[in-house]
């Protein structure tokens, strides 16, 4: 902040000072001339006494002795004074002896001066005889023209007046000078120093002492002013602590430090808005204990309260899947779940946090268990504001604490119903490889150059004991997300390897083993020495497994993806894009990559002669091939036209209900045998 001149200090002091300074130079000026003046009447007087002493003797002798030709002497000689206007010898009560004027001097300070000192003045001395006689004899009179005074008067007081301004400014601009020096500048850093400080944290920059200054006021004044800002900062600081404690006290609960249900209103209101604009779903999970007034009367409340807060520390070591974690009051916490696609997500939440209320809280010397019920709801299935929300995951969870506790209970009922369902499949899935649930099934794929099976394609089976036949597109995902997808997808391997060994010896010895990789597997590391031993372990020739991987699955990580395709080209095995035009792969990433064979989705297939975009699809695919100088094959065909257009079109093979459904071993030996036999009267035929 810069100050105005004419705002300073310094420019107001300077005018206070020389005003003051000229106030007093008149006062002091005025009184020396008022002095002059009684000096300069004092000095007519002196004068005139002057005169008549000198000649006071012959103007006695002249009216002694009557000459008065000697009196107009002594007359003349008065005269000779140019202050001498008048003079008379004589007796008062006769006439004078000798007597002489002339008119006053012609000045133009007489205005003034006659005002001070008179136009004249007269002055007597009387005429006595010697002693012891003295006797009296007349008087000697004179009158004296002030003029010359008032001349001398008036230069003088002019020089004391001029000479007493010139002192005082003098004197009272030494007066600043020193104030300016002494004060005003040491001020002047002060307050840049001041400009210096933040307003947050006063007590950062101190203010300086000032040299010289460090015992006088100044000095004192900046240790003030220093220990008044260290004040400031300290109950700043003190006061934005109580803000603080105060804002989490209407924020957050107080024992477990969690927000509470206003904060979490706040935080949900925002996780809606964002999802409501990215189209994502949100689940809230409301969590209550079950039997929590029991624990208290059993143990304590004081136990009751360590409880929850050991119970706030496990629900925070979900805080990565969450987007908001908050205690509602009581022995109930509310979970938000931001960005999820599928409400399993919110099931395996649920569970995770049941699982892990199965460990017990170690409170000396108690050791206490805790179970919970969980209502979950879906946003924007089952409400689209917070209060919506949070009132029907609290309903939930209430209703479903009276139907059974210790569980999980969505809002809607199918929705609970299919998350139940795939809480059991994924439960079950982890022992069906042990219990021998799981099989193989293998559909043929056909050369268009000489329609002969050249390969077949290994897919995996689920025979559940009690849910039948379960797709593969429902426990494939369950096993890439519990983790077992890599035992599994090693089985599948071996199984596939083993047949294609068994149908090599049969004297199938061209036809190829297609396999499919989840991205799970791709991105596992041993996985290229799983494909090596197999390939050493059932002696089979390099090229003759084909290792099938999605497009999606590529596009997660491809660098990493590519050196493990790299690697695993190296053990002999060829590489395939399956479901190839669904994902979002760029041309320049397949060019990156080592593949050897494209699959068109079968959902292009087998729209391709009614729909004109599938068709554009497909014969871009094909000539994509062909340009990267790889084998294109099209699975899905199921009709002839389907054949014969993409055969038109230059396709290298076909995989399809039009050629063979997915068979088990035995089916599949049996439609090779008959393929061959099929095949070699034509090769025998002229």
């Amino acid at each position: 902040m810069k100050l105005e001149l004419k705002h300073s200090l310094s420019v107001k002091l300077l005018r206070f000072v020389l005003l003051s300074a000229l106030i007093v130079g008149v006062a002091l000026s005025c009184a020396q001339i008022v002095f002059d003046i009684y000096k300069t009447r004092q000095a007519v007087s002196s004068d005139a006494e002057r005169i008549l002493n000198m000649f006071r003797d012959p103007s006695t002798q002249a009216v002694y002795s009557l000459d008065r030709e000697m009196g107009m002497q002594v007359i003349e000689g008065l005269f000779q004074d140019q202050a001498v206007r008048k003079a008379s010898i004589g007796h008062p009560n006769e006439p004078m002896l000798a007597e002489k004027s002339r008119p006053l001097e012609a000045s133009g300070s007489r205005w003034l001066t006659d005002l001070i000192l008179g136009a004249e003045r007269t002055f007597t001395t009387q005429l006595v005889g010697r002693s012891p006689y003295s006797e009296y004899y007349g008087d000697l009179s004179i009158t004296l023209d002030t003029a010359s005074y008032g001349q001398a008067f008036l230069m003088s007081s002019v020089i004391i007046f001029i000479s007493g301004m010139l002192r005082a400014l003098a004197m009272g601009l030494v007066l600043y000078l020193i104030y300016h020096w002494m004060l005003t500048k040491p001020l002047t850093r002060i307050i840049e120093h001041l400009t210096q400080i933040n307003p947050d944290r006063p007590s950062e920059h101190k203010l300086p002492a000032l040299k010289g200054h460090e015992k006088n006021e100044l000095g004192l004044w900046i240790d003030t002013a220093n220990q008044l800002l260290e004040s400031i900062e300290r109950n700043t600081h003190l006061r934005h602590q109580a803000e603080d404690s105060l804002q989490r006290m209407a924020q957050y609960d107080f024992l477990t430090g969690l927000p509470n249900r206003q904060q979490l209103q706040t935080q949900l209101d925002k996780i809606l808005i964002d999802a409501g604009r990215r189209q994502r779903s949100v689940a809230v999970l409301c969590v209550g204990l079950d039997d929590f007034k029991g624990i208290n009367e059993q143990f304590s409340y004081q136990i009751g309260d360590q409880l929850l807060l050991a119970l706030a520390d496990r629900l925070r070591s979900h805080s990565g899947r969450l987007g908001a974690l908050a205690r509602l009051g009581g022995d109930q916490f509310a979970l938000v779940q931001a960005d999820i696609e599928q409400p399993y997500e919110a099931a395996e939440l649920a569970q995770n946090i049941l699982d892990d209320l199965e460990a017990a809280f170690a409170l000396e010397p108690h050791e206490i268990r805790l179970r919970a019920t969980i209502g979950i709801t879906l946003f924007p299935e089952d409400g689209d504001s917070t209060e919506k929300l949070l009132q029907k995951a609290e309903q939930t969870m209430t209703l479903a604490k009276t139907r059974s506790r210790n569980r999980y209970q969505f809002y809607i009922a199918s929705v609970d119903s299919e998350m139940r369902r795939r809480r059991e499949l994924e439960k079950d899935l982890r022992d069906a490889l042990v219990r021998n649930q799981l099989f193989l099934v293998y559909q043929p794929q056909i050369s268009y150059l000489d329609h002969r099976v050249v390969g077949v394609e290994a897919l995996l089976r689920w025979q559940h004991p009690e849910h039948g036949l379960v797709p593969p597109d429902q426990f494939i995902p369950l096993a890439e997300q519990n983790g077992c997808i890599i035992a599994i997808g090693e089985w599948v391997l071996d199984q596939a390897c083993r047949q294609l060994r068994e149908w090599h010896d049969m004297g199938f010895t061209e036809l190829r083993m297609a396999v499919n990789l989840s991205t799970v597997q791709l991105h596992h590391n041993e996985l290229p020495r799983v494909i090596n031993n197999l390939m050493q372990r059932y002696r089979l020739p390099p090229r003759s497994l084909e290792l099938e991987v999605t497009e999606t699955g590529l596009m997660e990580d491809i660098s990493t993806a590519a050196q493990h395709l790299l690697s695993l080209r190296r053990s002999g095995a060829l590489i395939a894009i399956d479901d190839f035009g669904t994902g979002y792969s760029s041309l320049s990433y397949l060019k990156s990559l080592p593949l050897d064979k494209i699959k068109i989705d079968k959902s292009f297939v087998q729209d391709v002669l009614q729909d004109e975009d599938d068709a554009t699809i497909v014969r871009a695919i094909i000539q994509l091939g062909k340009s990267l100088n790889m084998q294109v094959i099209a699975e899905g065909v199921e009709t002839v036209e389907q054949e014969a257009y993409i055969l038109a079109e230059g396709c290298h093979e076909g995989q399809g209900y039009l050629y063979s459904k997915p068979l088990p071993v035995r089916e599949v030996t049996a439609f090779l045998r008959q393929a061959e036999r099929v095949r070699a009267p034509s090769l025998s035929s002229p």
